[in-house]
């Protein structure tokens, strides 16, 4: 072989980027330290008294929020405002409590297996993929503007508690879009990989 040849033989071809010869240096894949000082139970027992069971995972803004939201359903219930309505609201009291104690165990399960937690860690994710719609924050301020409206008497609870399947109504097409756009979603990366190959 030519010298010439045996030089150029690891060059890029011609018209090529030099940079693009050898491929970039593959990163360590992220390493996931455990924290075996994070007990799911206690996070659980925790979880049944207001906050403290967040608090416990280091999310006090998330306490917080669970002490409100409490506060508020017992406020409806004690309230006469709609008495129709107390075998409902004492419900949603039962299985908010639930609620806080299953997240705690959540969020605490994921600590001990060093997955990320930030302040507002769930069970069901709250940042969603671009481009959808960020749900909870939306239905936090529609929530907190029905309340503000009642509060100042511009209407009235009875009138608006009428309405509340209308919530049930919105969470299903919701659902339902998600699950669609999630399929569709998985199709086109199928047929693009099948174009790829």
């Amino acid at each position: 072989m030519p010298r010439e040849q045996t030089m150029n033989a690891g060059a890029p071809p011609p018209g090529a980027s030099p940079w693009s010869a050898a491929p970039p240096p593959a990163s360590p894949p992220p390493t996931c330290r455990t924290d075996l000082s994070v007990s799911p139970g206690i996070a659980f027992l925790l979880g049944f008294i207001p906050g403290v069971g967040a608090i416990y995972n280091g999310q006090y803004a998330k306490g917080l929020i669970h002490v409100v939201i409490l506060g508020l359903l017992i406020s409806v219930a004690s309230s006469s405002i709609t008495p129709e309505l107390d075998g409902l609201i004492g419900l949603m009291i039962a299985a908010w409590f639930f609620y806080m104690a299953f997240e705690a165990y959540h969020t605490a399960k994921k600590r001990q297996l060093g997955l990320p937690v930030d302040e507002f860690s769930s069970i069901a994710p709250l940042r969603g993929r671009p481009g959808r719609l960020p749900v909870a924050p939306v239905l936090l301020i529609a929530l907190g503007i029905l309340f503000l409206l009642i509060n100042f008497d511009l209407i009235r609870f009875r009138d608006v508690i009428r309405f509340w399947p209308v919530f049930l109504i919105a969470l299903g097409v919701y659902m339902l879009w998600v699950r669609l756009s999630g399929d569709s979603a998985v199709t086109a990366n199928r047929e693009a990989a099948n174009e790829h190959r």
